[in-house]
């Protein structure tokens, strides 16, 4: 049996990001800026703040910035220092973090299942969050549904714990969907009797999208193993979770609590909602932001 400690996490960070062409044709798409920071970095300012303080980051051709961007630079504070620029460094206070990384290398892309597999060394007997990298939850990360989760997962003795969002009813089609036993309560775990990835249009069972965090036992390893790719040759992780329900696993679903934001880095619409929402709300430059936006648009 895996032990209570819930301390780990894996970030997928291995995409390509095509639907983001040409802004990542050089760089990751988790590397692209919200407002002051890249995508990634808010990713590990919410794990942090949910006390998971081991991130494993699947990575892929390319994404070295992703690990430059977390190392120590100290010629940079060398400069900075001898700039004049003290006041700079408190901008790069995140390397000075107390989690560990690690990174592995997604060698093909063979779909998110493939990618939770190459996890399953550092894991262990360890259960584990995941978080999407290129999604971030809740305004400048300040969300705690990990640790609502973790706690729900501690408690319930389940195989898996699914994050979901509402999404409109036509657009159910383009995600993972959540077939509840129940009544869903925003902020509080439900009973998934099943998930179906992209249901065809009016077949949907319910409007739950799966909302880019997951917590699980690793006796997802063994579905993984178990999962036979799909289209394209990629094993799909909704598949795997499917398996677990089907094997009389319990796997519950937790609706995001009102307020909170899932925002997707996957296409430049939600991303330019993202970075403008951030902009505006800015502890330091919001106020400027919305003024400059206000200006903009009486004189459009």
């Amino acid at each position: 049996m895996p032990s209570l400690s819930l301390h780990n996490a894996v970030v997928p960070v291995a995409g390509l990001g095509t639907r983001m062409l040409p802004a990542t044709k050089s760089q990751p798409k988790e590397m692209l800026p919200v407002g002051k920071k890249p995508v990634v970095q808010y990713i590990v300012e919410e794990l942090e703040r949910n006390s998971f303080d081991r991130v494993l980051f699947i990575t892929g051709a390319g994404k070295t910035a992703i690990e430059n961007h977390f190392d120590h630079d100290p010629n940079l504070i060398r400069l900075l220092r001898e700039g004049g620029k003290e006041e700079l460094l408190a901008e790069l206070e995140f390397e000075r973090s107390g989690a560990q990384f690690f990174y592995t290398r997604q060698k093909t892309q063979a779909g998110l299942g493939d990618a939770i597999l190459h996890a399953e060394d550092f894991a262990g007997r360890e259960a584990f969050a995941v978080a999407l990298g290129d999604s971030i939850l809740g305004r400048h990360a300040q969300s705690q549904t990990l640790s609502r989760m973790r706690d729900a997962f501690l408690d319930s003795n389940c195989a898996a714990i699914v994050a979901f969002e509402r999404v409109p009813a036509n657009e159910t089609h383009q995600y993972g969907i959540a077939f509840p036993d129940g009544d869903v309560v925003p902020g509080e775990t439900f009973q998934l009797r099943d998930v179906i990835e992209k249901p065809a249009r009016g077949e949907a069972p319910s409007d739950l999208a799966i909302a880019a965090r997951y917590i699980f036992s690793p006796l997802i390893f063994e579905a993984l193993h178990e999962t036979k790719p799909g289209k394209g040759g990629e094993i799909q992780l909704t598949d795997a979770i499917r398996l677990l329900i089907k094997g009389g696993e319990r796997v519950l679903g937790m609706e995001l609590p009102p307020g909170e934001t899932r925002y997707d880095i996957g296409n430049f619409c939600s991303y330019y909602e993202a970075f403008i929402e951030f902009a505006l709300t800015d502890p330091e430059l919001g106020s400027r932001m919305r003024d400059f936006a206000r200006k903009f648009l009486e004189s459009d």
